[in-house]
């Protein structure tokens, strides 16, 4: 499904979609620093992608435009694809299950650390890619709690499917009536701090949603919802990465119904009526910033 991955060199292939933030508002903290959320949650058609093949010794590879970015991780063992798989083989090992070793090979077609959660989203998909390849099943709750262990955003990539989190983002409640959405992602390719941006948040206790969440709304319902409510992480980033602020406006400018930053930045998405238009305003955006990334994409329904 994504080009420059020959799924035919492995036993199986997993998506990693993009975890889109279409609002976020920042509730409470608790006594151990983690802040309380309330997130509206979606994720594209467009994303990372993992391959899984039987080896002779586990080992781990790398492709795609962002894979250098990665590659001390990877050297190192920090990657959250490695965590992943080391941590459902612990716990397959104490419900007696036995698991070969395994080469992975990562696709990285996000930018990293851009705040739509590819680390996630590939710790995620290395989840579900190993119980199918190992042929385990171990018991949700377990599979639950070893994702939360490795990060807030997993349990929701674990789902890839449109919701709502809140607490630290282990509260999830599915939208199976969700639309999809025509949408370009952007980033200026500039690291922005996600401690940095927590720092400099004016208030940590605002107002959490208060909608309906299963009330049927159709595509312009959902859209007009969505401008109501708000991105609390966005003010702080925008004044540590003037680029968001740009990279907002340049967006704007292409028509988009919606522009808003996901997740602690610096990636940005507007919402487009249709794919064709979303498309050419990505196009227009790389001839106006070739230096940035861009791409036209559409979420994944709920009922999908």
């Amino acid at each position: 499904m994504l080009p420059n991955f020959d799924a035919g060199a492995f036993d199986l292939a997993e998506d990693a979609p993009a975890k889109i933030n279409l609002a976020l508002h920042v509730t409470g903290q608790r006594a151990d620093g983690y802040h309380l959320l309330d997130m509206l949650v979606t994720f594209a058609g467009h994303g990372d992608r993992l391959g899984f093949r039987k080896a002779d010794g586990d080992s781990f590879s790398l492709s795609g435009p962002f894979a250098p970015g990665l590659a001390a991780e990877a050297s190192g063992g920090s990657n959250l694809v490695l965590k992943a798989r080391d941590l459902l083989r612990d716990a397959a090992s104490v419900q007696g299950f036995e698991t070969f070793p395994i080469h992975i090979h990562l696709e990285k077609n996000l930018p990293i650390a851009s705040g739509i959660g590819g680390g996630s989203a590939d710790a995620a998909a290395t989840l579900r890619g190993l119980q199918r390849i190992w042929g385990i099943a171990l018991p949700l709750e377990t599979i639950a709690a070893i994702a939360l262990r490795i990060g807030a955003d997993v349990p929701m990539c674990l789902a890839s499917r449109p919701l709502i989190a809140r607490g630290i983002g282990e509260d999830i409640e599915p939208l199976p009536r969700f639309p999809s959405f025509a949408m370009v992602l952007g980033n200026p390719l500039v690291g922005v701090s996600t401690p940095d941006v927590f720092r400099h948040l004016p208030s940590r206790d605002n107002p959490p949603f208060a909608f309906a969440a299963q009330e049927r709304r159709d595509h312009a319902g959902w859209i007009s919802l969505i401008e109501g409510l708000r991105n609390d992480l966005e003010p702080p980033a925008r004044g540590l990465c003037g680029e968001i602020g740009e990279l907002s406006r340049l967006m704007k400018a292409q028509g988009a119904l919606l522009v808003r930053m996901s997740g602690s930045g610096a990636t940005c998405f507007g919402l487009f009526n249709t794919l064709g238009q979303a498309e050419a305003a990505a196009a227009s955006l790389h001839s106006a910033t070739p230096g940035w990334y861009f791409q036209a994409t559409e979420t994944i329904a709920g009922g999908e």
